[in-house]
């Protein structure tokens, strides 16, 4: 039966299985660094064995078993996370040997670094680093502590459509899909859905799925493809429930790694700090109250990336919180399906989070008001025809709802300080990319 590396016990003869990480030749005995998911050991063998032997033919990132019975280390590995041990092999079976690598898995040599898109050319080894398996580890615990919360909470998951029979957003950042004698599209956001689920009765939902934008955007925090974690939640008073109900979902993910991913945490060199709730709130128009102080003067305009940095130092300096909510932005800016504010529709009943500067999701209070909502279709110019599919629905009684989206992969980028968005994405998809 195979044992985990980091399972492994003095004295008790185990299997272990793995990749090799480092081979390293002192003529009559080898050492060998063997790598699994869970860590990593130095592995030995001396001259005359067949284990030697079979060493002598093996490569870095070959893969194998390895039977042996662990001792204390005599010579004790910087790179092994099991240090205090070392395997003396007894037997070793290579299931494939490894050609010559196109890229390191093993950086030894610090100084040298491979450039961002080399890596993802290469991405299946890319992913056999410890840290980038790390990386995938805590962005699973996220998902797992935003589930178990919902989960908890009587939100009920449910799976809505990645085709759509129109653009009804903007058919500009859309991509085309044919779909037998018919022009279909993958969809922007699952929220319409989401919304007709709410009018259908679920009235606590989540849906966990990608989402697709045709922007040529080559930032570091743009994609073609992400992934949202998407909420909604009927009979709301306004869109304040929707923040309330998504800080305890960030605070459970965040406690769920926490309690998981102590030692990916440590490896990353990343100190996790909870943040306390309620998230501190602003709000327009003092937004932009507040960025004219600073000299920067862009009433009734959205955010741009200095406005963002601006507000990040604010709320850093006035609340000590690294994550906010911003609220009420001016409704010209927003889609036909927001709720305006009825005393002043200048401005919207919409809501997004930030993460250190970084938007993390959008969100808010839907408008419900079968009125309302055709007169705010025709305001954005959007045919009505082509949202009539949605539209219909609210004729049958409609409740006040609201929710939101959060991107799986932003929140984990901004957590773990990573450079490029593409390093939270197994196989990222952007406007250069679709291999591998």
């Amino acid at each position: 039966m195979r044992t985990l590396i980091k399972e492994v016990k003095e004295k008790k003869e185990v299997t272990l299985q793995g990749f090799i990480h480092e081979i390293r030749d002192l003529a009559k005995i080898k050492f060998i660094l063997l790598r699994d998911s869970s860590g990593v050991i130095q592995c030995v063998a001396k001259q005359g064995t067949k284990a030697f032997e079979k060493l002598s033919k093996l490569t870095p990132e070959s893969a194998v078993t390895i039977q042996g019975i662990p001792k204390s280390a005599e010579i004790k590995s910087e790179e092994a996370t099991i240090k205090n041990l070392e395997l003396e092999i007894s037997d070793i079976i290579i299931h494939s040997k490894a050609e010559p690598l196109p890229i390191q898995v093993f950086e030894k040599d610090k100084s040298i670094k491979t450039d961002l898109s080399v890596r993802l050319d290469y991405r299946s080894l890319d992913l056999r680093k410890p840290k980038n398996l790390a990386i995938f580890k805590i962005e699973a615990a996220l998902v797992e502590g935003m589930q178990s919360y919902l989960n908890s909470n009587g939100f009920t998951q449910v799976f809505t459509p990645c085709l759509m029979g129109t653009a009804s957003e903007s058919g500009a950042e859309v991509f085309e899909v044919k779909y037998f004698d018919k022009k279909t599209y993958l969809r922007q956001d699952p929220q319409l859905h989401r919304q007709l689920t709410i009018l259908g009765g679920i009235e606590k939902l989540y849906d966990i799925g990608p989402s697709w934008r045709a922007e040529k955007s080559h930032t570091v925090k743009h994609v073609c493809e992400h992934r949202t974690c998407a909420v909604e939640l009927a009979f709301i008073k306004d869109e304040t429930d929707t923040m309330r109900i998504e800080e305890q979902l960030v605070v459970s993910a965040l406690n769920n790694v926490n309690k998981r991913c102590q030692e990916e945490l440590e490896l990353l060199g990343i100190k996790l700090i909870i943040p306390k709730t309620p998230f501190p709130e602003l709000r327009f128009p003092e937004i932009y109250d507040i960025l004219k102080k600073e000299g920067k003067d862009i009433y009734m305009q959205d955010l741009d990336a200095e406005a963002e940095k601006i507000l990040y130092e604010y709320v850093k300096k006035e609340f000590k919180s690294e994550f906010y909510f911003i609220d009420r932005f001016p409704s010209k800016l927003k889609p036909f399906y927001v709720m305006f504010v009825d005393e002043d529709p200048k401005f919207a009943r919409s809501v997004d989070l930030y993460f250190k500067g970084l938007e993390l999701s959008s969100g808010g209070q839907r408008e419900h008001r079968y009125y309302k909502l055709i007169k705010q279709v025709k305001e954005k110019e959007v045919p009505i025809k082509s949202v009539e599919w949605f539209t219909q629905f609210f004729k049958f009684g409609a409740m006040p709802h609201g929710g939101f989206a959060i991107g799986i992969e932003r929140l984990t980028q901004n957590l773990l300080n990573l450079s490029n968005i593409r390093e939270a994405i197994l196989f990222p998809r952007d406007p250069e990319r679709v291999n591998p």
